[in-house]
């Protein structure tokens, strides 16, 4: 973490007990973690001033909720149409994340809609920004790895960070 303190493995073991007992408080975290209320509690606030922590609001699984139609849209824009971009991408529902990227496109969307025809829809809408010179899109056709921090905030937070958490198999134990 450039100009912050790095994460320790007390900071790791907190984020891991709120994912995996989101609507814990601060005395349940205590117990689990086997640390003090009030430390738990300085952590928590220190983690989520630093902006560490963004929230501790219901991850959504949009398939679950009736979106299993899911794209990832890369755009190319007008030159210096970042911000009136971002407020056209805003302005669709569905258009759940949308990164600035470097490469042969200049955003990368990903999007999410009910059925074929409302992703076709979701497109037709995403090309109506003046801000967007061309799009090229692909359909998701299943999450391999689900969005994840906590094997990258723990490598870290090890005397060995960097290192891959992969163990070593030699050839009879694969």
């Amino acid at each position: 973490m450039t100009g912050r303190r790095a994460l320790d493995a007390l900071d790791v073991a907190l984020v891991a007990a709120l994912r995996d007992h989101p609507r814990a408080g601060d005395l349940e975290l205590s117990r689990i973690t086997g640390v003090a209320r009030a430390t738990v509690t300085a952590r928590l606030e220190r983690l989520t001033a630093a902006g560490v922590i963004t929230g501790y609001g219901p991850d959504v699984d949009v398939a679950a909720a009736g979106f299993g139609v899911q794209a990832f849209v890369t755009l190319e824009i007008v030159q210096g149409a970042i911000e009136a971009v971002s407020r056209d991408l805003e302005a669709i529902p569905g258009v759940i994340e949308a990164h600035a990227t470097t490469g042969s496109g200049d955003v990368l969307c990903r999007v999410a809609a009910a059925s074929h025809e409302a992703l076709q829809q979701t497109l037709v809408d995403l090309n109506r920004s003046a801000a967007v010179a061309r799009s090229t899109s692909v359909i998701a056709l299943s999450e391999i790895v689900p969005r994840r921090t906590l094997p990258l905030l723990a490598a870290a937070a090890e005397p060995t960070a960097g290192r891959s958490a992969m163990p070593r198999v030699g050839p009879s134990q694969r």
